[in-house]
């Protein structure tokens, strides 16, 4: 297994994943690098890869409206960034932005939807992986909000 193979094959998002899929998802990824302040993606723009995180840390924000944009979550090496790749219609629901530099693996979206259209054990596969991440990061958004807005004076 080559170079991407290996790294796609030793992140802790695809551990355990069969060698036939692994093989199948290295074809659709490439390495990217971001510096400290990029981003990585904004919100409204077509949601076009996915993100294995290798090293440097990603911010979540969305606008407050009034202000500053607001973080609400952090990502660190050996996390996954962005699922908006997987539902119609494949468009960024917030930004993500570099807080250092960050190296990742991305996983091209319209590469990872044919063949989870034509592999739909892979397909299956890829949910059970995700389905767990974002239901986490739904509770831990959820936990944060009643941190901030649950307590009553």
């Amino acid at each position: 297994m080559d170079g991407l193979g290996r790294i796609v094959a030793e992140h802790p998002f695809f551990a355990g994943l069969d060698l036939p899929f692994r093989e199948l998802i290295a074809g659709c990824a490439k390495n990217v690098r971001f510096e400290a302040g990029d981003y990585i993606f904004r919100e409204g723009a077509d949601a076009n890869a996915f993100y294995l995180l290798r090293d440097g840390r990603a911010a979540l924000e969305i606008s407050s409206g009034e202000g500053p944009m607001v973080t609400f979550q952090t990502l660190d090496p050996g996390q996954i960034l962005g699922a908006s790749w997987l539902v119609p219609p494949y468009k960024w629901d917030f930004d993500a932005r570099a807080i250092d530099r960050v190296r990742a693996i991305s996983l091209d979206a319209v590469c990872l939807r044919t063949k989870c259209e034509e592999n739909h054990d892979l397909g299956w596969d890829l949910m059970k992986r995700f389905v767990p991440e974002l239901s986490a990061r739904m509770q831990a958004a959820r936990l944060q909000l009643l941190d901030i807005y649950g307590r009553k004076s």
